[in-house]
């Protein structure tokens, strides 16, 4: 089974990129949607105890924890330290699970692979990538998004030419999805004639 791990910057079309390959049937871990199922359960005693003031209703708030790490400069970190292992011991239930039932392409949905060194337990680096200014567009449009959180968001994630540096395989996202799909399914069959040899 090869281990596809799937990045790129907010607002480059990572997770429907992630999408395109589980329609060629991979298997798809997202990185994301697990972390918002820990915030309604397995994570929020631990976050509890460094984040009181994050907990609603038996949950982990999202909007107030962003407001809780944006004042402490230390927080991210914490944060990371409890929430990265337990998104790890998901991915590896689900990666063996897939490895038992003879799947040929696991693919992680995670958006700092990168930037965590997450790409040490993947096979191949997919990067997607769009233009800065359709970056910007995408992003601005999301509610509650303005200029300076996406700067303080870009200035946590490495640039994307550096992603791209490190790419085993580019997907460019600026133009259509149909373009996107084809890119895809060009590192499909890549990935399966290699896996063939």
């Amino acid at each position: 089974m090869i281990v596809i791990g799937v990045t790129g910057s907010i607002g480059m079309g990572k997770s429907t990129t992630a999408r395109l390959f589980a329609a060629h049937g991979a298997v798809l871990h997202d990185a994301d949607a697990v972390v918002h199922a820990l915030y309604r359960g397995a994570a929020v005693p631990r976050v509890a105890e460094r984040f009181p003031d994050a907990i609603l209703d038996d949950t982990v708030d999202r909007g107030r924890l962003s407001n809780l790490l944006a004042a402490d400069p230390t927080g991210l970190a914490a944060l990371e330290a409890i929430v990265h292992p337990m998104v790890q011991a998901v991915e590896a239930e689900r990666m063996e699970a897939a490895r038992r039932e003879g799947r040929a392409m696991f693919v992680v949905d995670v958006p700092l692979l990168l930037e965590t060194g997450a790409e040490r337990r993947v096979d191949v680096v997919v990067v997607a990538s769009a233009p800065a200014e359709i970056q910007a567009a995408r992003v601005l449009e999301r509610p509650g998004m303005t200029p300076a959180r996406l700067e303080a968001i870009l200035a946590r994630q490495m640039p994307d030419a550096e992603k791209r540096r490190r790419a085993h395989f580019i997907v460019d996202t600026g133009g259509s999805k149909e373009a996107a799909a084809h890119a895809v399914a060009d590192i499909v069959r890549a990935l399966a004639a290699k896996a063939a040899t």
